[in-house]
């Protein structure tokens, strides 16, 4: 039974990370590229690279303590995945920096946790969290810019 959950999220991370990408290789439009950016901002091609690392690195951590943060990790997946969304498709940078303030917020708690149940779990989470710290000055400069 616990497997089948197991499975489960995995395949939730794949469609996720489908969902949330297609947002944003949907909407790199004008208004993307009209945007006064930080001097931090990377190139586009590097969040194709980092996001796949983080995402398998996020999934060993979920699938070592599963039982322990399911319930959170289906939460922070969820905000996730709508950041592109509110981001990119409906153009509204303020609404997705409170999310990914959030996301941020759930992702430390889920850090906390594994951290106290499989050190090795909650050090292949870290990257990920320190990834969406980055993430939100990327979206706080361009809040407060644009």
């Amino acid at each position: 039974m616990i497997l089948d959950k197991k499975i489960s999220v995995f395949i939730f991370i794949v469609l996720a990370l489908r969902f949330g990408g297609f947002a944003s290789s949907q909407s790199l439009d004008i208004w993307y590229v009209s945007l006064v950016k930080s001097d931090l901002n990377p190139p586009g091609y590097i969040f194709g690279i980092i996001w796949p690392i983080l995402y398998l690195m996020m999934a060993i951590s979920a699938f070592r303590t599963f039982y322990f943060v399911k319930k959170s990790f289906f939460i922070q997946l969820f905000f996730n995945a709508i950041w592109s969304w509110l981001f990119f498709v409906f153009q509204m940078p303020l609404l997705a920096l409170i999310n990914i303030w959030l996301l941020i917020l759930l992702n430390v708690r889920i850090a906390f946790v594994m951290f106290k149940e499989d050190k090795l779990s909650a050090y292949l989470y870290l990257p990920y969290v320190l990834w969406l710290i980055f993430a939100s000055y990327l979206n706080l400069y361009i809040v407060f810019n644009n």
